[in-house]
């Protein structure tokens, strides 16, 4: 059985620096966990920023489809493994993006991307 859950929180709540514990309590009751790293974080790394994109709405867009598509290959990835007890743990979700855009433009972004507040909750099987 395959497993996922998101690590959320504000700007330095902590939530990268749990995820080493996590993992560490998770592994010693036999899960295999599988980490996805902050999307934001990456994109920020890489250049590209709410402040470099001209508009907040271009990255929480980029921000969402990377977000996507990173958990889908976590999950592909998982699905190939020959364990019955996976955890995915993200750190932040897709639904972290709703904090940093106002709900008209979340409902206009989520359905750009075939998505619906709904669908990204249903994503996973618990949030923190």
């Amino acid at each position: 059985m395959i497993t996922k859950i998101a690590i959320t929180g504000g700007p330095g709540s902590g939530k990268t620096s749990v995820l080493p514990y996590v993992k560490n309590a998770l592994e010693a009751e036999g899960y295999t966990v599988l980490t996805v790293p902050e999307t934001a974080t990456e994109l920020m790394s890489g250049g590209v920023a709410p402040w470099t994109c001209g508009r907040n709405g271009v990255f929480q867009h980029c921000r969402m489809r990377l977000q996507r598509e990173k958990e889908r290959a976590y999950l592909e990835a998982a699905e190939s493994m020959n364990d019955d007890k996976i955890i995915i743990v993200c750190d932040r979700g897709m639904m972290d993006t709703l904090s940093y855009m106002t709900e008209e433009d979340f409902a206009r972004l989520t359905e750009e991307l075939g998505e619906s507040r709904v669908s990204l909750r249903d994503g996973y099987d618990a949030v923190f």
